[in-house]
C-alpha cells in the first residue's frame, strides 16, 4: 500500500482542522485559496473513503487516550482521598482491622451485581485472615436503597451492623422499607431503637461524604473495589480479587 507523502500529511492535517473548527480560515491562516479549501476537502474526503482503517485507527488511539487519561485522573484521586478512603470512622470494617491489605467495597443493597460480588467477597475474607474490608455505603438506586443504607449504619448502634449487612445482602428480591425493617427483628436489632438512630444527622452525613468520594473517584455504579491503587468498578471474579490483593501486598 502506498502512504502519503509528507505534503499529502500536511494537507490532510490542515484539512481535517478546518473540518473540526468550521470557523477556521485555512486560506488565511496557511496561504490557501477557496479553490484550494476546496481541493483540500475533496482530497481528504477521497483519501478517508479509500483508507476507511484511518478512521479506525484514530477512534481506538482516543479511546486508549481517554482511559488513561481516566486512569491518571482515578490515581490522583485515590491519592488525595486516602484518608477518607481507609480510615473514615464513619464507614463500618470488617474482616481484620488490623490487616496489612485493605478492600474498600462501594455497594448498594439493592444492586444485583453488589449481591453477586457478594460471597466472593465473603470467600476472599475466609481465604486470607489479613485483609481489611471497609464498606462504603453508596444507595444510588432510589429512596428504598437510601433508607436500607440509613438502617445498616445505625444498626451500628446496637452492634449488629455485619449481620444486617449480610441479611441485606442476601435478600433476594426488591427492598422495599417494610422488607428492611422485616430483616432487621430477624437479627435481633430492636426496630423502635434502630428508627430512632437513623435520624441521626450523622447517618445521612456519612452516606453524603460517601457519595462526594465516589464522584471524586469516578464510580458511577455499583459494585466498586479499591484494592491498593487500584480501582476496579463491578463484580469482579473472586480471582481478580485475589490477584489485586497479592499485588497490593507485594507494593
Amino acid at each position: 500500500m502506498a502512504f502519503p507523502s509528507r505534503r499529502l500529511h500536511l494537507v490532510l492535517f490542515t484539512a481535517l482542522a478546518m473540518l473540526a473548527w468550521p470557523g477556521t480560515s485555512a486560506h488565511a491562516d496557511a496561504g490557501f485559496t477557496p479553490e484550494q479549501e476546496n481541493r483540500i476537502k475533496e482530497l481528504v474526503r477521497s483519501y478517508l473513503l479509500e483508507h476507511p482503517q484511518i478512521l479506525e485507527e484514530a477512534f481506538t488511539r482516543l479511546q486508549q487516550t481517554r482511559q488513561e487519561e481516566a486512569r491518571q485522573q482515578a490515581q490522583a484521586a485515590l491519592q488525595q482521598n486516602q484518608e477518607q478512603l481507609y480510615r473514615d470512622p464513619t464507614s463500618p470494617v470488617l474482616g481484620n482491622p488490623k490487616g496489612d491489605v485493605t478492600v474498600v467495597e462501594f455497594f448498594d443493597y439493592r444492586c444485583g451485581y453488589c449481591k453477586r460480588a457478594f460471597p466472593r467477597v465473603g470467600q476472599l475474607l475466609e481465604e486470607d485472615g489479613n485483609i481489611r474490608l471497609v464498606l462504603k455505603e453508596l444507595p444510588i438506586l432510589g429512596p428504598a436503597s437510601v433508607y436500607a443504607s440509613r438502617a445498616a449504619l445505625a444498626a451500628r448502634e446496637q452492634k449488629l451492623y455485619e449481620p444486617f449487612h449480610d441479611a441485606l445482602m442476601g435478600w433476594r428480591g426488591d427492598l422495599t422499607r417494610e422488607d428492611v425493617l422485616q430483616v432487621a427483628r430477624e437479627v435481633g436489632l430492636d426496630v423502635e431503637r434502630l428508627q430512632r438512630d437513623m435520624a441521626d444527622p450523622g447517618v445521612s452525613e456519612a452516606i453524603e461524604r460517601n457519595m462526594a468520594l465516589a464522584e471524586a473517584l469516578g464510580i458511577n455504579g455499583t459494585p466498586a473495589f479499591v484494592i491498593g491503587d487500584t480501582l476496579v468498578p463491578g463484580a469482579v471474579e473472586v480471582d481478580a480479587l485475589r490477584e489485586l490483593v497479592k499485588r497490593a501486598r507485594a507494593s
